[in-house]
């Protein structure tokens, strides 16, 4: 400016020129002019001139995240399906119950058949039983079911009498069963014969037979059945069968219909099992004894969580025939199905025998004390025993050989229970079982028992107490009915008010049974009075529960490997579609992200470009040239 002033800015941008390097002038006697271009490229930086960070370089680490976020949500999208694709397991095995009541779809090829023969004494028995392929869990058992026909009936078939009519000639036995596989042969799809696996399996009838006309008899059906039949059958799947093994597969099929060999079922009791010689223990689902009292017969069955200590060798020793230790899984590496199952079978403690077994006893007593004494009870009508076991008014007689007893009832149910009790056997402690037999330890804190048979007819066919035993309720309503007179209980009994199953026998012995079943269980088995953990039963979910259902899951146990062959094989190739499939997706999104990526960091670069050059031509709008007149300088 005029007057010696200065431009305004001016001495603000001479002091900024100092900094910079200067270049000669263009021509003679023009003034110095400041360079334009720095001698470093770093003093060309230019700060930002907003005091927060700069917009443009937030967004490379904000891609990089969203990228990230994305990935993130791809994966969880891939798993999700495998995740929530299970349904719950309890409806699954509400709809198998469901499933079982239905007539068998013989055209579903992936089905799979079995055939059982339960050779008995009195009779003989076919079961088909049929199963869909194993769920590829190792640690599950078959899905085995008894097979219905289109009337949704099961297919079972029996005939008369026991095959121990093929004793004196063997060459009878295959005959003799020819109906039964027909009948198999007839339901099983033809297509399925060579892969259906046979078993005959005799029990008591065949057991009182000697060894060599057992094996005669299974000598033929192992040579003949496979010349009429496309069955799976060899020399191992006829056998004679001891009770014990008949036990431990009753004791299976029970505790496999009620659903105790699944171990995912969290809301179930549960039970700690002692596994191997180890110190080592498993907790799962806690399963159920039976007991099944029969005309002839009694068992009972029950698992032992721990071996126990014994008092003795001989008590070692006796334990070990009584004890079957097995393994229900197809992994015999797994110990999630090793079973420890005390079983035990009493000859001539079922009800209509142990009937036997006490009249017996009281004639022998009654002609012991007349001839002793001099007296005549029993001898006739006019004199007889008075029996505390039958119901009041009741005449009865017993015939053995040449002596006959007269009786008659005067039902008092305590005192009949008394007389029963030295059929029992000597059970004198909780170690020790009918008859004095070993008895593995119960804990009656921690368990749950059937009662099948005469302990369900018992409770039910007269008294209508089936279902949870309490043992007060049924001394009382014994008691009662014992104390009745003989012309009133056959008036209730034709006037129907009794189960359609009772019929005159179970009406007349009633009060024996009662007493007998009540001291073989708390007297014999030693359970508390208050034992509240205690069914009885018939049917278990509306059907009835064959032993021979425990034989073929036991049978089988190891099928299931031959699916989890085809499974893993499977999966292996559903697996790599499946990684096929998804890594395409991965890649076909993974594309998309780099290139919007590089779009998007290309955008950045150009803006950022830009933005450099707005700046240059900013720092060269403010490039100021001294007039001509300050050439010289100050």
């Amino acid at each position: 400016m005029r007057g010696g002033g200065t431009w305004p800015g001016e001495s603000r941008d001479r002091d900024r020129d100092r900094d910079r390097d200067p270049r000669p002038a263009p021509f003679p006697g023009a003034p110095p002019v400041p360079a334009l271009i720095p001698r470093s490229p770093r003093r060309l930086s230019v700060p930002c001139p907003c005091r927060s960070p700069c917009p443009w370089s937030r967004p490379r680490p904000v891609a990089l995240g969203l990228a990230a976020v994305a990935g993130l949500l791809l994966l969880l999208a891939a798993a999700a399906p495998r995740r929530w694709a299970a349904p719950p397991r309890r409806g699954e095995r509400y709809l198998s119950r469901l499933e079982e009541l239905a007539a068998t779809d013989t055209e579903d090829a992936a089905l799979s058949y079995g055939v059982v023969v339960d050779c008995g004494s009195s009779g003989s028995r076919v079961f088909v039983y049929v199963w869909p392929p194993h769920n590829g869990n190792p640690h599950d058992l078959l899905d085995i079911r008894q097979m219905r026909d289109r009337g949704s009936r099961p297919v079972v078939k029996k005939i008369k009498p026991g095959i121990s009519v093929a004793a004196a000639e063997p060459e009878r036995a295959t005959p003799y069963l020819r109906p039964l596989l027909r009948f198999a042969a007839a339901h099983v799809p033809a297509p399925k014969h060579k892969e259906t696996p046979l078993y005959v399996l005799c029990t008591a009838g065949m057991r009182l037979l000697p060894q060599r006309q057992q094996a005669a008899i299974l000598e033929d059906l192992v040579q003949n059945i496979p010349l009429e039949f496309d069955f799976l059958f060899s020399k191992s799947h006829a056998e004679v069968i001891s009770g014990k093994q008949e036990g431990v597969y009753a004791w299976i099929g029970i505790n496999f219909v009620l659903g105790r060999f699944d171990h995912e079922d969290e809301e179930a009791a549960v039970v700690t099992v002692a596994v191997g010689d180890q110190a080592e223990s498993l907790v799962r689902k806690r399963t159920v004894g039976i007991l099944d009292m029969g005309g002839a017969s009694l068992q009972i069955a029950y698992e032992v969580p721990s071996s126990g200590a014994f008092s003795s060798p001989q008590q070692e020793e006796a334990a070990k025939s009584l004890l079957a230790e097995f393994n229900l899984g197809c992994d015999v590496q797994h110990s999630g199905h090793v079973y420890r199952v005390y079983v035990n079978t009493f000859l001539g403690f079922g009800g209509n025998f142990a009937r036997q077994r006490y009249e017996e006893l009281v004639l022998n007593q009654t002609h012991a004390h007349s001839r002793l004494h001099g007296q005549q009870t029993g001898l006739s009508a006019e004199t007889p025993f008075l029996d505390p076991c039958l119901p009041v008014g009741l005449e009865d007689t017993v015939t053995r050989g040449d002596r006959t007893l007269h009786m008659r009832g005067r039902g008092d149910w305590q005192a009949c229970a008394k007389l029963l009790q030295p059929l029992l056997g000597g059970a004198n402690s909780s170690q020790d079982s009918l008859t004095g037999a070993y008895k593995a330890p119960i804990d009656f804190s921690n368990s749950e028992f059937y009662g099948f048979s005469e302990f369900f007819y018992c409770t039910e066919d007269v008294l209508r107490l089936g279902g949870y035993y309490n043992a007060p309720t049924f001394t009382a309503a014994a008691q009662e009915y014992c104390s009745q007179r003989w012309e009133v209980l056959t008036q209730r009994f034709r006037g129907g008010l009794y189960s359609s199953h009772a019929d005159e026998h179970r009406v007349k012995y009633q009060c024996f049974k009662s007493a007998w079943m009540y001291q073989v269980l708390h007297q014999g088995f030693h359970f508390p009075p208050d034992y509240p953990s205690l069914r009885t039963a018939q049917l278990v979910y509306d059907r009835e529960v064959q032993w021979t259902l425990g034989a073929i899951l036991y049978k089988t146990r190891f099928l299931p490997l031959r699916d989890l062959r085809q499974e893993n094989i499977r999966q292996a190739h559903a697996s790599w579609l499946r990684l096929s499939f998804v890594y395409n997706h991965y890649l076909f999104f993974a594309c998309i992200l780099v290139v919007a990526l590089a779009i998007v960091l290309y955008l950045l670069r150009l803006r950022r470009i830009h933005r450099r050059q707005q700046l240059d031509a900013l720092w060269l709008d403010k490039v100021v040239l001294l007039p001509p007149g300050q050439a010289g300088g100050p």
